[in-house]
Formats: structure tokens, C-alpha cells, sequence
């Protein structure tokens, strides 16, 4: 089964927790604050894996959760850090942002890519020492780590697409000119997922061909395979469009042309791509089972009048194979590269609301809620007079007490934050 396109849930790992912890030695009195500091949570990465080309391992497992940071511990120790969580992907899958759609990376370039980065460490309470402050019974708790909802969206890389109708011999082609041995039969839909094929040029190096399924009319809407495989004739540099010549086939080449093409631009001004852009090369296959009086100038004058080269091969026996190869080559070289698509997701989508504070009044009571103080709050001890003092300040510095007061919360009004409640007093 061939899967491309397949939505999941990321999350990288919580810091640990800071530890709140004292010195205890023989001989050694008040020995002071030595809670060691929480380790921070691993990171979400993916990387490329250029031995798969389909999304299928995604298709059970659709959430996945980094290692988190492990808590402080008591003589200043550290404590460890998460493991990162490495998700392999196909070269050229696009990962974007479920909700909006942007693209978030494109994994393309081989390197890998951090998508959501582990929480931070809380400090333990030897942090939080100070000559006034002497014994802190509190500490930092580890920050939350990354979370995203993001679509995986596999448009494969090729330099060159082969399309057209079904059973026309695609998937013979990419077979002769390649190392590649895709299914081949003939009945329509043989090929179900897009092969590809490395052709050498000797010292030349060489290009990448794709062998697209079968299109047929109506594609686009999604009759027969539907347009799920034409997202992989979006990076392709130049198109080869494939028809059938042979006496047996009874087809009108022209028709089927204008057919496929037709599902290309109506494909295009759907998901606003211009695959009418992209260079074609017209291959007139099984020309070895073509009738001696075959006509093919129909054929011939529709290449002439849109400016492409046509060229009658066989798969089959070999014939034309050679020049087809070189024609390719000779257009790849004036081309420009394949399409790399820039990131469209800011990074300050991630950060939306992280110090936003929300304030509402349900009947005489006021509630306060926000990210950062739901993070605040599991850094406080709530039964310590020092920490409360802390908490309280943290309060007034960010402008949570002014809040309160345009909303007209006065002395003796009960204020809520979370599961915590006090009266308020300026």
C-alpha cells in the first residue's frame, strides 16, 4: 500500500523538575540549599531516509512523545536530560502545520530538522539562596515541551515524471533506461504508487525519473486513482508525456494528450499549482506494433504547434531509447533545479499566547488563567510563606494585579488561578 499523506501528533519531552533539598553531613551544620537542577526533555528531529518512499509507517502509529528530562537530585546534581525522538521520513516530505496548512520544513535538503524542541530544566532551590533568603523551599518545576499537530505530505523527487494514460508503458520505460523494475502488466492501474529510477550519463552523472499511475479523465475530481499521485509532478523539472501508437491500442494520441493535460490545469487552479508550466517531451511508445500506414502527422503537427520534441520509441525492443535519454538530458541542462518550497509557518505562530493572560468574572469570583501562570504555579510551594511572597511578586510584575483591577476586582474579591484561590488584597 502506498501512503503519502498522513497527519500526527508530535511532542517533544518535559523538563525535569528542580529539586528542593539541604545539605546533611556530620559535623557539618546548616549546610544550606543543594537541590540540583532538572534535565531537559528531548527533542522532536526528523531526518531523512532515503531507503523509503511512502509515509506507510505512519499509518498505525500517528502519536509520538520524546523522552522527558528526569528531576533534579540532592547534592547539586544535574539531573538527565531525555533522549531525543527520531522520526524518519522520505526525502521530500513537506511537514506542515495541521490547523493552517503552512508549510513548516521541507525535507529535502538531507539534513536533519528539529520540529519541537524539548522543555527546559527547572532550577533546583539552591538557585533561589540569597542572604535574606536562606532556606528556599522551593524550586523551579521543568518547562512543558513542544507540541504540534502536523500533516506529513510526501511530494517525491524526481527530475523527471512520466505521465499519461494507463497501460501506455510507463512503467517499460523507467524499466529500460533505469535499474529500476517496477510491476508491469498489461491491464489498466498496474502500477499503484509512483516508482522511481536513477539513468546514468556515464560521467555525466545522471537524473531521477518518476513513473507517475495511470491518469485517466476526471482525475482531478478523483475518478480512477484520483489525484492523490499528481502532488508528485510538482517538483519534476520536465514531463515526458507518454502515449500509445500501436495498431492494437485503437487510441487518438492527440485526445489522450489533451485528456491528461486537462487534468493537470484543472489540478493546478484547484490547489493552485501551474503544472501546465512545466516542460513536456512527448514519447510515442510501442511504435514497433504501429501498422505500416499508420497517419501520425495529426500527432506530429500538435508537438509542432505547442513547441515539443516528439519521439516514436519502444520500450519493448530499445528503439529510440538511447536518443530519448539524451533528449532528456539536453533539456535537464537548461532547467533550473527542483523546487525547494520555502517555509511558510513564522516561528512566532509556536509562541502565540504564551504570556497572554486571560481574565474573567463568574459572579463574585474572578478567574485567572494563562500558559505561563498554569507553569508558575507548579514551580511555587503553596504552603511556604517565602514562596508565596515569590508568587506574589511574579504576579505584580507581569501586570496580573492591574489586570485584576481593570476588571474590577477590589479587596476581599476571591481570585482564582487554577486550582489555587485567595482572597485579593493590592
Amino acid at each position: 500500500m502506498f501512503v503519502d499523506k498522513v497527519d500526527i501528533y508530535v511532542k517533544a519531552g518535559d523538563g525535569g523538575n528542580g529539586r528542593v533539598s539541604f545539605h546533611r553531613e556530620k559535623y557539618i551544620a546548616k549546610g544550606g540549599p543543594d537541590g540540583g537542577d532538572g534535565g531537559r526533555g528531548g527533542n522532536v528531529v526528523f531526518e531523512v531516509d532515503d531507503g523509503t518512499n511512502t509515509l506507510l509507517a505512519f499509518r498505525y502509529r500517528r502519536k509520538f512523545i520524546a523522552e522527558n528530562g528526569e528531576d533534579g537530585k540532592p547534592g547539586k546534581m544535574h539531573g538527565k536530560s531525555g533522549e531525543d525522538l527520531i522520526i524518519r521520513v522520505p526525502r521530500g516530505t513537506l511537514i506542515r502545520d495541521t490547523a493552517s496548512g503552512k508549510i513548516i520544513h521541507d525535507m529535502s535538503d538531507g539534513k536533519p530538522f528539529i520540529l519541537c524542541r524539548g522543555g527546559r530544566g527547572g532550577w533546583g532551590n539552591r538557585h533561589f539562596a540569597t542572604p535574606t533568603r536562606q532556606i528556599p523551599r522551593f524550586a523551579k518545576s521543568g518547562m512543558k515541551g513542544e507540541e504540534k499537530n502536523v500533516t506529513l505530505e510526501l511530494k517525491m523527487i524526481a527530475d523527471v515524471g512520466l505521465i499519461g494514460m494507463p497501460s501506455v508503458g510507463k512503467s517499460s520505460i523507467l524499466a529500460a533506461v533505469s535499474s529500476a523494475r517496477p510491476k508491469i502488466a498489461d491491464y489498466p492501474f498496474t502500477t499503484l504508487s509512483p516508482n522511481l529510477g536513477v539513468v546514468s550519463l556515464g560521467d555525466d552523472g545522471g537524473f531521477v525519473m518518476a513513473d507517475i499511475p495511470g491518469l485517466i479523465e476526471g482525475a482531478a475530481e478523483g475518478a480512477g486513482l484520483g489525484h492523490e499521485f499528481l502532488r508528485h509532478i510538482e517538483r519534476c523539472r520536465l514531463l515526458v508525456h507518454v502515449v500509445d501508437v500501436s495498431s492494437l491500442a485503437e487510441r487518438d494520441p492527440v485526445a489522450d494528450i489533451e485528456t491528461i493535460n486537462g487534468e493537470l490545469k484543472r489540478y493546478g487552479e484547484r490547489y493552485n499549482v501551474d503544472l501546465m508550466a512545466l516542460p513536456q517531451i512527448i514519447a510515442a511508445n510501442k511504435y514497433d506494433a504501429a501498422s505500416e500506414d499508420a497517419d501520425f502527422s495529426a500527432l506530429e503537427a500538435y508537438a509542432k504547434e505547442n513547441g515539443r520534441d516528439l519521439l516514436f520509441i519502444s520500450a519493448a525492443t530499445g528503439y529510440n531509447m538511447d536518443k530519448l535519454v539524451s533528449t532528456i538530458a539536453r533539456h535537464l541542462a537548461t532547467l533550473p533545479p527542483i523546487t525547494i518550497y520555502e517555509p511558510e509557518y513564522e516561528p512566532e505562530d509556536d509562541h502565540k499566547g504564551e504570556k497572554q493572560t486571560i481574565v474573567r468574572r463568574e459572579n463574585d469570583k474572578f478567574i485567572v488563567e494563562g500558559e505561563w501562570l498554569f507553569n508558575l504555579l507548579g514551580q511555587v510551594n503553596l504552603n511556604d510563606r517565602e514562596s508565596l511572597a515569590y508568587f506574589g511578586r511574579v504576579l505584580k510584575r507581569n501586570g496580573v494585579i492591574d489586570l485584576l483591577e481593570a476588571h474590577g476586582c477590589k479587596d476581599g474579591d476571591t481570585v482564582s488561578i487554577y486550582d489555587f484561590e485567595f482572597d485579593f488584597v493590592k
